[in-house]
Parts: C-alpha cells; sequence; structure tokens
C-alpha cells in the first residue's frame, strides 16, 4: 500500500472505532461522569503510549513541547470537552448531524493554514457524505429549539475545534513521530479535563464499579483513545488534511451497522444509500488529479 492508502485506511479505522464507542460510552457513562470518564481515558491512553515508547528507543524530548500540549488541550480538552457537553445538554440526533460538520471545517482550516488548495473536486467530496449522514440520521427526531441551544452551541464548537485540531495535528506531525506527538497531546487535554473532573465529582460522584464497565472503561482508554486517537493523528501525518478528514465520516456508517445488529435498530434503505455516498466521498476524494 501506498503512504496515501495507508493513511486512508488509518483514518476509516479511527473513525470506525468511535462510531462503535457510542454504545460502550452509553454503558460507563451511567456509572462515571464525563470530565471524569476523559480523564480516566486519557491517563490510560497515555500509559499505553508511553509503554510502546519505552520498548522503542525513547525519543529524545520534543521541541516543540508547548505547541504539542496546545494542540492537546484544544483537541481532547476543550473540543472532546464541549462534545460531552453538547451531548448531555442536546440530543444524539443532533449530536450527529452537527458534528458531521466537523470535515468541513478541516477543509476550510487546511485552506487557510495549510495552503491546501480547497477545489471543486474535495468540496463535492464533502458535500456528497454530508448527503449520506442525513440520510443515516433520523431527521424527524432533530430538534433545534431554543431549549437545547446550549448543547446545540456546543456541539458545533466541538465540530469546529475538532476540525482545527486535525489540521495542527497535521503541522506538527511533519517535525515530530506521531506516537510522541498522540502522548504529549494528551497530557495537554489532562491540563482542561483534570480541573474540570475536580469540579464535577462532588455533584455527579462514581457509581457502583462492576466488571462490565471496568471492560469498558478499558476498551475507551485503550482503543478508542490510545488506538484510535494515533490512528487519526497518523492518517493527517500521512495523507493532505482535506482527503483524511473525509474518513471522518466512517462513524455514522459503523454506528448505524451496530445499531441494527447490537440493537436490533432497523436499517433502512435510506440509511444503506447515505452509507454508499459516504463511500462515494470518500473514493473521490482519494482520486489524484
Amino acid at each position: 500500500m501506498t503512504s496515501r492508502q495507508l493513511g486512508i485506511l488509518y483514518g476509516l479505522l479511527a473513525a470506525a472505532i468511535w462510531g462503535g464507542m457510542y454504545v460502550v460510552s452509553d454503558v460507563v457513562l451511567q456509572v462515571i461522569p464525563p470530565f471524569t470518564l476523559l480523564t480516566i481515558r486519557l491517563i490510560l491512553g497515555a500509559l499505553v503510549l508511553a509503554l510502546i515508547l519505552s520498548v522503542r528507543r525513547p525519543p529524545g524530548p520534543p521541541r516543540n513541547l508547548r505547541a504539542l500540549l496546545g494542540v492537546g488541550l484544544l483537541g481532547f480538552g476543550v473540543s472532546v470537552g464541549l462534545q460531552f457537553v453538547g451531548t448531555d445538554l442536546s440530543t444524539a440526533v443532533n449530536g450527529a448531524l452537527i458534528t458531521s460538520a466537523a470535515p468541513a471545517f478541516i477543509l476550510v482550516f487546511a485552506a487557510l493554514l495549510l495552503r491546501e488548495p480547497m477545489t471543486p473536486r474535495r468540496i463535492f467530496a464533502v458535500a456528497l457524505a454530508s448527503i449520506g449522514v442525513l440520510l443515516i440520521v433520523d431527521l424527524s427526531q432533530a430538534d433545534f429549539s431554543s431549549d437545547l441551544f446550549v448543547g446545540n452551541a456546543a456541539l458545533a464548537g466541538a465540530a469546529l475545534t475538532w476540525g482545527l485540531y486535525s489540521v495542527l495535528v497535521r503541522h506538527v506531525s511533519a517535525t515530530t513521530d506521531t506516537l510522541v506527538v498522540t502522548l504529549v497531546a494528551f497530557c495537554g487535554g489532562l491540563l482542561l479535563t483534570i480541573p474540570l473532573a475536580l469540579i464535577e465529582l462532588p455533584s455527579r460522584p462514581i457509581g457502583d464499579i462492576d466488571l462490565p464497565v471496568v471492560l469498558g472503561i478499558l476498551y475507551l482508554g485503550v482503543v478508542s483513545t490510545a488506538g484510535a486517537m494515533w490512528l487519526w493523528n497518523r492518517a493527517f501525518a500521512l495523507v493532505d488534511a482535506g482527503t483524511a478528514s473525509l474518513t471522518f465520516f466512517a462513524q455514522p456508517v459503523v454506528g448505524a451497522l451496530l445499531g441494527a445488529l447490537l440493537l436490533g435498530q432497523t436499517l433502512t434503505g435510506a440509511a444503506v444509500v447515505g452509507g454508499l455516498l459516504i463511500a462515494a466521498g470518500v473514493l473521490l476524494a482519494m482520486r489524484r488529479g
């Protein structure tokens, strides 16, 4: 495989993992409040990546340490934090719709910060995949009333900041190993999530932890944080940001499939067509020329 194809594969795998993450998160969040869970995820992810780096030849301290911490603070502190707040104050359908704007933001920031061309093909690919999301998500369940304004605004902020984070990851990955970028970024996220968890715990204490919750925490920390975040960052290190952004749309496809397989939800014809449109958008973005 070429580095371009490998980068696309990494991005799709990351998005696929996140697409299945919500089933596990629903269970764990009933016991552990969101910012506490996010802090645990980042700590577990950092420990896993630190262990991998210790087995490899340990690199010296990165020269751009502050920049990496700042990128992590933005991505894993601000962006993921806003997503948690938005999901808590809005609805799952709203979350799926609003956060699907992240690839469009990536396209804009890539043009502004990385000088990547915003070609008609890329714009059409994002539009095609976005239509696919609209077909997969049940729009009748969307609610944009004033009662949910704060939650919807937080979700929009999450999509915007995740777009900026992803572009900045490509920028810092030009000179720094992806494992180091991801590890230090986790530490940057912890600078915000630890204080928020300490504020959150008095009013939302941790509930009873049993084996399924422990397994869920391990999955979220090791697979969807250490593994998927590294895959996402590696995708943006190998492929231009505008193309890599399209892999984000694998999330609703995997979510719909798992909903049908595990939760007994109906896989509608519209969802199938939506998945095909998303696939077409990704393939279109992968073409050169």
